[in-house]
C-alpha cells in the first residue's frame, strides 16, 4: 500500500536500504557480495531454511503507483558459521526439508522433467527412499523429479 523507503524519517537506513547499498557495493565497487540467509514462509510462525545466497543485485522499480526495491540473489554452496561454532560442532538435523542446493544439482541432473515420463509441468521433489522411512533430504542420490501424477500415485511406498 505505500512505498518501500531506503530511510526512516529520522536519515536511519531500513534494512531495505541496508540490503540495496550492499548489493550496490557489489554490482558497482567490485565488493564481495554478502551471504543472505534465506527463509521461506511456510505458513503463520512456520519457516523454512532455504539456503544461503549471494546478494549481487538491487534495483527500483514502480509497481502501479509504488516504489518497490528488487534484490537479485544468486545461490552459494557456501557455508556461514557461527563464530562460537566450528564446523565439526554442528549437527546436521534430519528434516523433510530439501536444501536449495540439492534442489539445484537434481533438476539439472533430471533435466528439469519427470523421470518416469518426461512431464515438465508440475513437478515435485520425490524422496525415492520415503522420509517416512528413513530416506534423507540432504542428498541428491535420494531426490529425484517426478510429476504430480506419479508422486501421488507413489505415495510413500519404496519403487
Amino acid at each position: 500500500m505505500v512505498d518501500q523507503v531506503l530511510e526512516s524519517r529520522t536519515g536511519k537506513r531500513t534494512q531495505n536500504g541496508k540490503f540495496y547499498d550492499s548489493a550496490q557495493r557489489h554490482k558497482v565497487e567490485g565488493a564481495d557480495a554478502c551471504l543472505i540467509r534465506v527463509y521461506q514462509k511456510l505458513r503463520p510462525g512456520i519457516w523454512v531454511f532455504n539456503g544461503i545466497f549471494r546478494l549481487v543485485d538491487s534495483w527500483p522499480e514502480t509497481v502501479g503507483s509504488r516504489t518497490v526495491y528488487k534484490f537479485k540473489l544468486e545461490l552459494t554452496e557456501e557455508v556461514i558459521v557461527e563464530e562460537s561454532q566450528s564446523l565439526h560442532d554442528r549437527e546436521m538435523p534430519q528434516t523433510r526439508m530439501i536444501p536449495s542446493d540439492v534442489k539445484r544439482v537434481v533438476y539439472q541432473r533430471d533435466g528439469g522433467q519427470c523421470v518416469i515420463c518426461g512431464a515438465d509441468d508440475n513437478l515435485h521433489f520425490d524422496h525415492e527412499l520415503p522420509y517416512s522411512k528413513g530416506g534423507t533430504s540432504l542428498v541428491a542420490e535420494n531426490i529425484r523429479i517426478l510429476c504430480a501424477r506419479h508422486n501421488l500415485s507413489k505415495g510413500a511406498k519404496i519403487q
